[in-house]
């Protein structure tokens, strides 16, 4: 695990605190003594989920000397005692057994067990009948979920929409198989936050929602029935939504404007890295990792583009003058003062260097291409245009985004799917029309196969349905080309306010006596005092969605936090999206997949 792509521990807020703090009690101090080293091994998924919270230096305060991986072939140290940090896999717990296969050729003093989560007994009954004598410790912690951010969190398990969305699936229990998997992993979010929640369940646009809701509110019940230690016996003031990707096709498409979602949607983000050249074409190319230790980071990721534009260079200038009233006269404890802070000023500018390059980058995409296609999507996106007159013509909207030489076939097909979302589905007709005229043939199941996701896209006859109403935002302050809202921004607010309508959003299970008929509201109306003492103090929104959330979902669960102090928002998914992303995993729905990931598989 090399240090530099491991994420924050000890500086961090929120859900990466959390887990660490969990996995230093369950883990490191579980098997503590004093003045003794040990090794840890990992396999790839503990591998991740270590490096999500924790850096080298973290480990080393925890008495760790080296990390390893449970599949590859290893030194032994016959004189050091390890931690296993694993999966309840076959392929991991097959590890271990190898290290300990006898007694003379052990590769360790003794083994430390913890899994992630539950172990089945088959599992159990391989580990203990091939080397239990060795095994000290084996215990499972219930942390089978990636925090990605403060309040973020993933399954990191994208294949799981192929398997909930393809009409491919051959093997008819793979869905059933990942929605159990699922369900576990988000039991452990659960038990890690030290929440049971109230589960409830978007009813369309397919049944998934409610499948995997049940199953959630099944292994709660099953989780804190079996948990002796936990305090919790009943629901806790915490609401827990869960909701199938389909609910807002549009927010998944639209290009945002907004610095995070915008960085990922336009520019080859890998792995939260960024690639970048400080000199020109010929400099030397450096990589900066986009994560919340960076403070700069998390203060400008959910504004607009213009404001952060304006932003970073203010902040350059404030760092270059504090560094000249700092220089002074010359005397040496200035000297000294200057020496000391020096690499506090240049790491500050590096950061901001960082980000203006960023910035700058998704301005020279958005000026060449992108800026006149936002007003098309924002038009298309909400029915009416700047000036709130309403689109009459859909079609006529579109055409000239179609026309452009300069737009790419992802682009064209980002806007036709905004007009089918639009106008609730189109002919066939009009369909073959779009696509032989755009010249997309080889890509047209970007566009066809969003019905696998319970969205219209075909419909008998172009008469327009009804457009789903949504909340009066006009009075809020905006940019015109970023007029937008995501749909799931109303689904907290009304969640929180108690204003989610019975019919759509069912009950798996009673909630507590604080969501039903509450009368929350937003921190920007005065609320009654007594409000706040009627809700447990932190109480948790936590929104699951199959199949993927975008940054602008990501930046909308921020944004409700901060308007109702009373609810934290938590926001998850089995992976993140970038639209790109997105169409190509669209394309392959109809196709048949030879390999699934599912870990259930590996636990038979």
């Amino acid at each position: 695990m090399a240090p530099a792509t491991v994420g924050a521990a000890s500086g961090e807020r929120g859900l990466k605190s959390l887990v660490w703090q969990k996995l230093k009690l369950s883990v490191f101090d579980d098997c503590r003594k004093e003045e003794e080293w040990k090794i840890i091994i990992l396999d790839d998924f503990t591998t991740k989920l270590l490096s999500s919270c924790g850096k080298m230096t973290d480990l080393l305060a925890e008495g760790i000397t080296a990390v390893e991986n449970v599949y590859k072939n290893r030194e032994p140290v016959p004189h050091m005692k390890a931690i296993y940090f694993i999966t309840p896999t076959n392929k991991s717990v097959d590890g271990l057994i190898n290290d300990f296969v006898s007694k003379t050729s052990s590769k360790y003093k003794a083994a430390y067990v913890y899994f992630t989560d539950f172990c089945p007994d088959i599992l159990f009954n391989k580990m203990k009948s091939s080397c239990s004598r060795a095994i000290r410790r084996c215990k499972e912690i219930n942390i089978s979920f990636f925090p990605y951010e403060s309040q973020v969190f993933t399954l990191d398990v994208p294949d799981a929409f192929f398997c909930c969305y393809s009409p491919t699936v051959e093997k008819p229990n793979g869905k059933d198989a990942i929605m159990e998997a699922m369900a576990e992993q988000i039991v452990t979010l659960c038990a890690t936050l030290e929440e049971n929640p109230g589960v409830r369940y978007k009813s369309k646009p397919l049944d998934n929602a409610s499948k995997l809701a049940e199953l959630v509110e099944n292994k709660l019940e099953n989780y804190y029935k079996i948990d002796e230690k936990s305090q919790i016996k009943g629901k806790t003031h915490s609401q827990l939504l869960i909701i199938d990707r389909g609910f807002d096709p549009v927010s998944t498409v639209l290009h945002e404007l907004t610095f995070q979602a915008m960085a990922y949607d336009l520019l080859p983000i890998e792995n939260d890295t960024y690639k970048y050249k400080t000199d020109g074409p010929s400099g030397k190319e450096r990589e900066a990792i986009l994560e919340e230790e960076d403070e700069l980071w998390v203060k400008i990721r959910h504004k607009h583009i213009a404001d952060v534009l304006e932003e970073i260079p203010k902040l350059l200038k404030e760092v270059s003058s504090k560094r000249k009233a700092t220089e002074g006269k010359l005397s040496l404890s200035n000297l000294a003062q200057l020496m000391k802070k020096m690499p506090h000023f240049r790491k500050q500018i590096t950061k901001q260097v960082v980000h203006l390059n960023i910035a700058e980058d998704c301005m020279s995409k958005f000026k060449s291409s992108i800026e006149k296609l936002c007003k098309t999507e924002q038009d298309l996106a909400l029915g009416t245009d700047a000036e709130g007159q309403k689109v009459k013509d859909a079609m006529r909207v579109l055409l000239p985004v179609l026309l452009n030489k300069n737009h790419d076939s992802y682009d064209k097909i980002r806007a036709i799917l905004l007009y089918i979302f639009s106008t609730n589905g189109t002919t066939q007709e009009n369909l073959d029309k779009l696509i032989q005229n755009v010249q997309i043939e080889s890509d047209s199941d970007m566009i066809k196969n969003w019905k696998y996701l319970g969205v219209p896209v075909v419909v008998s006859s172009a008469s327009q349905q009804r457009r789903q109403s949504r909340k009066d935002r006009s009075s809020e302050e905006t940019f015109q080309l970023s007029r937008w809202t995501p749909v799931i921004k109303d689904v907290m607010e009304d969640a929180i306010e108690n204003k989610l309508d019975s019919k759509e959003w069912h009950y798996c299970s009673q909630c507590p006596a604080s969501w039903n008929g509450s009368g929350a509201v937003s921190a920007r109306q005065k609320s009654k005092t007594s409000y706040l003492d009627d809700r447990k103090s932190g109480s948790k929104l936590i929104v699951f969605v199959i199949g993927g959330i975008t940054y602008s979902e990501i930046r909308s669960a921020y944004e409700v936090s901060q308007a109702y102090k009373s609810c934290e928002v938590i926001i998850g998914s089995t992976h993140i999206l970038t639209p790109r992303r997105l169409l190509d995993d669209v394309k392959m729905l109809n196709k048949p997949k030879d390999t699934v990931c599912i870990k259930d598989e590996e636990k038979q």
